[in-house]
């Protein structure tokens, strides 16, 4: 099977890495994604729209049409947020693009994290709103939705979007897969571990890091 991907986020690490994934992939026929600056990735197979508001889609909701894969990469830190701006930038920012973007015959992957709560009533704030966020997307009438909890990401080689911690600690990174190796993978992992449920689908909806590296081999 072949897909029609649609990516937010890939101005940061994860949409970064993703991006590379679906650009290199043999399945993938073409890519759009959407940012609120410029990516800086010029590839026959891709188009930007470049969109400055993600609660108003109206402007360019046409041109996100006939796609049959989303992958959702976009987040933001809940560090020092109360929690109905997380909320709002988390669940309802969310909610929206995939309501905008939804059909029957398309694939919806979200990164959410390690640690969310399905069950919405714990005590971490931000794993209760990707929880939620979770279980409403589950809701939606895609043709299938996955949910996406990686932990410790190996970033692509050359990505420019990397945080500066990351590139600095990357060194340990091979010492921290050895000893956790169920809580960290590659971002080539994640990334072709979506193309793959896009592309054959897979038999859990919340994809842990051993789904990730299992699917990515398969």
């Amino acid at each position: 099977m072949k897909i029609s991907v649609i990516i937010t986020g890939a101005t940061g690490m994860v949409g970064e890495g993703v991006l590379h994934e679906c650009l290199l992939h043999e399945d993938v026929e073409r890519v759009i994604v959407i940012n609120r600056k410029p990516c800086g990735v010029t590839h026959p197979r891709l188009k930007e729209i470049i969109h400055s508001n993600f609660f108003d889609l109206s402007s360019v909701a046409d041109q996100l049409k006939g796609y049959n894969a989303c992958f959702f990469c976009l987040g933001v830190s809940s560090v020092g947020m109360k929690e109905d701006q997380y909320t709002r930038l988390t669940h309802d920012l969310t909610l929206h693009f995939a309501e905008t973007v939804v059909n029957e015959g398309m694939t919806f992957c979200y990164v959410s994290g390690a640690g969310t709560d399905s069950t919405e009533h714990g005590k971490s704030m931000w794993a209760r709103i990707k929880g939620k966020t979770e279980n409403d997307l589950a809701k939606l009438p895609f043709k299938r939705s996955y949910m996406f909890r990686p932990g410790l990401m190996k970033a692509t080689k050359g990505a420019k979007n990397t945080p500066k911690l990351y590139n600095a600690l990357g060194w340990l990174y091979p010492v921290l897969h050895a000893l956790f190796p169920n809580s960290s993978c590659t971002l080539r992992e994640v990334g072709i571990a979506m193309i793959k449920c896009a592309t054959k689908g897979y038999e859990k909806q919340v994809i842990d890091v051993p789904d990730m590296v299992k699917l990515s081999r398969s």
